[in-house]
């Protein structure tokens, strides 16, 4: 093994790269921002949502997202815990920007999967969790808000065991019912209670006090008593952390607390380091794999443009997947064979970037200027390598688009196209209307927003959008648009989706593509890749 292979090995054993992911509300942004207050990444942690005064979370830099509240888009933070380098990938908690979501856990190792201790297992919650387990990403569950009124957690760890058939296995577990937190156990430290005393607007990590068994009990008193033969029934019942159990996806560890008061964010933020696998050997498509002492290589997840607006730049995330990353080195994109300088690579942290000469795998880097870089890319040195691709989901919701001034046309096309080579929609095109009237398609409707704010805020280039009446999307070919072309009857159109020139039939719903079907048997007319898969 040469240095630069025992120097990636070394160095990806230190690594921790996971995703923090959650149905809307559940409390995503701001228990990345506890994280990274735990970790002293930063010093004081923000409000989520944007009241008077009051800053926003790192991870949330986005106008859009300071203003309403919620994250539209994904972020990376990086900072080190316990001598360990943790790479969090946030990622949008709106079910609308699931895509985003499916191409950051492309990217990670691990998934911190949060849960309403109100509401429990929810839409989004669900399908996460089946992309976890369809990727073989193991999960560790935090109940989250128990500071607030909520369900049982008994109660909870049956239903996620009931719906998911994984092993819930508390690692952490509260003393006093949801709204009356009192402290936590730690099953693996069950003679003693740690009891919090939040800070004032949970700016700082919540005080933090250790009482004996004994104390506890005359502290707590029936409390006490009910949560430590909670922990011992489930115990009893095999509900204990299980190393081989967790990483095969069988058993997910449970944490509770309460991420805005930072409650129980240190317990979880030790068992990522603890217990989230190290990066490991990916696969490669058309079979076998790459391993982390191999020559470079690395995943292209992401692309965003104008996180820095004065310089209007555009920004690729690499996840480093094998090797050793050198900034100035010269890569191959696999996807064509031509050399890719990497002279511009940042360590970023939210919107603020800084530059990074090395990295390793289970790191993200920032390739600045990647104006050439697509999500889904693949980087190497040495022995090649292709990564399989990301999917590309079934939009739902489709509206043209065009310039509200049409002296504004250059900027209006520039900024489309950006936003498609991004993953912000999907961008297609008829012969109906022409290239200066495309189609947006999305999966959700708050993606049209995304792209009426970017493309007024960022490329000064303000649209206006007419909601089509489509709702299902079915992959054709030149038969299927001849078809659909000569139909009087079917409602329905053909169009290219410009990225991969892919012929997509859309139709108002399923009897209309039912009826095309019946019409023109003779055509494709393929299922795509549906965003709850």
């Amino acid at each position: 093994m040469n240095a630069a292979s025992a120097a990636a090995a070394t160095e990806a054993a230190r690594r921790r790269t996971f995703a923090v992911i959650s149905h809307p509300d559940a409390g995503k942004s701001t228990l990345t921002e506890a994280l990274a207050l735990h970790a002293r990444a930063i010093t004081e942690a923000g409000a989520v949502h944007g009241k008077s005064g009051r800053r926003g979370v790192a991870s949330d830099w986005m106008e859009m997202e300071k203003a309403r509240g919620i994250s539209v888009t994904s972020a990376v933070l990086q900072f080190e815990h316990q001598e360990c380098v943790l790479n969090l990938l946030d990622t949008p908690g709106h079910a609308d920007f699931s895509e985003d979501t499916y191409r950051v856990l492309a990217a990670v190792d691990c998934a911190v999967m949060l849960i309403d201790a109100a509401k429990g297992l929810e839409e989004q919650t669900r399908k996460l969790f089946d992309v976890c387990r369809h990727r073989g990403i193991p999960v560790i569950t935090f109940i989250n808000k128990w500071d607030r009124p909520g369900r049982e957690a008994l109660e909870l760890l049956d239903e996620i065991e009931s719906e998911f058939r994984l092993k819930p296995t508390p690692v952490t577990w509260p003393v006093g019912e949801a709204g009356y937190l009192s402290g936590l156990i730690d099953a693996r430290r069950p003679e003693r209670m740690l009891r919090y005393t939040r800070t004032p607007g949970g700016a700082q990590a919540a005080t933090e006090e250790v009482l004996s068994a004994e104390q506890a009990a005359l502290d707590q008193g029936v409390d006490w008593e009910r949560a430590t033969e909670e922990l011992e029934l489930l115990q009893a019942d095999g509900a204990e952390y299980d190393e081989e159990s967790f990483l095969a996806g069988k058993s997910t560890p449970v944490f509770f607390g309460a991420a805005v008061s930072n409650i129980g964010v240190r317990l979880l933020l030790d068992a990522v380091v603890e217990l989230a696998p190290a990066p490991g050997a990916r696969e490669l498509e058309g079979g076998g794999e790459r391993a982390v002492d191999a020559p470079f290589s690395g995943l292209v997840f992401k692309v965003q443009a104008n996180m820095d607006p004065s310089h209007r730049d555009r920004t690729a995330f690499l996840r480093v997947c094998s090797g050793v990353f050198e900034r100035g080195s010269t890569v191959t994109r696999a996807v064509n064979g031509k050399p890719f300088a990497t002279k511009y690579a940042n360590s970023v942290f939210g919107q603020d970037r800084s530059s990074v000469d090395i990295a390793y795998p289970g790191d993200v880097v920032g390739l600045g200027n990647a104006g050439a870089l697509r999500v889904g890319d693949t980087l190497y040195a040495g022995t090649p390598a292709v990564f399989p691709p990301m999917p590309t989901f079934a939009p739902e919701h489709f509206a043209v688009v065009r310039p509200a001034d049409i002296g504004r046309s250059k900027q209006f096309r520039r900024g489309i196209a950006q936003l498609d080579e991004e993953g912000v929609v999907q961008v297609l095109v008829s012969d109906l209307r022409g290239d200066q009237a495309p189609v947006l398609a999305a999966v959700g409707p708050m993606q049209f927003d995304v792209v009426s704010h970017r493309m007024e805020n960022e490329f000064s280039a303000p649209v206006r959008l007419e909601m089509l009446p489509y709702h299902l999307a079915r992959a054709t070919d030149a038969a299927g648009a001849e078809g659909l072309g000569r139909s009087r009857i079917i409602r329905g159109e053909v169009l290219t989706r410009v990225r991969d020139k892919e012929l997509l039939a859309v139709f108002p719903d399923r009897w209309q593509a039912a009826s095309f079907e019946r019409a023109f048997p003779d055509a494709r007319l393929d299922p795509l890749l549906a965003a709850h898969e």
